[in-house]
């Protein structure tokens, strides 16, 4: 897993200047998909899925529904389920977690390459089971 150059900038200027993240405040991170790396610059529209139907997800901040944190990882502590395709067809490699729902290009907290590219297509519906999403701060 990777920050964004946002975010990893936040994180400096919270840690060494105590500037508080513009963003804490937020009580829902939304989870995105990608058909290629969005990159540390990137935002939550770059490279991102457009299939029939699609839209990020909401996910709490919490670690009851939202997201478990171990050491230096995180995962999904419930369900992710992304709506169903109704037309075209894409080829996912990448997730991030951001800031905002479609179809703003928010800002990505962290992104990832998933393990084996999934293929959607009219009827697939993506999902992460509880635990299956896992990504790993370096």
């Amino acid at each position: 897993m990777s920050f964004s150059n946002t975010t990893e900038n936040d994180i400096l200027q919270l840690l060494f200047n105590k500037v508080a993240l513009s963003w804490d405040a937020n009580n829902t991170l939304y989870v995105a998909l990608h058909t290629a790396d969005p990159g540390e610059a990137g935002s939550q529209t770059t490279s991102e899925c457009a299939y029939g139907s699609y839209d990020r997800v909401a996910v709490t901040r919490n670690g009851s529904s939202g997201w478990t944190v171990t050491g230096n990882a995180i995962t999904n502590a419930a369900l992710i389920q992304f709506p169903q395709c109704t037309s075209s067809t894409e080829t996912v490699t990448h997730v991030s977690i951001g800031l905002t729902d479609l179809p703003t290009a928010g800002q990505i907290i962290a992104k990832g390459a998933l393990s084996a590219s999934l293929s959607v297509s009219s009827g697939i519906q993506p999902q992460f089971s509880a635990g299956e999403l896992d990504l790993t701060l370096d």
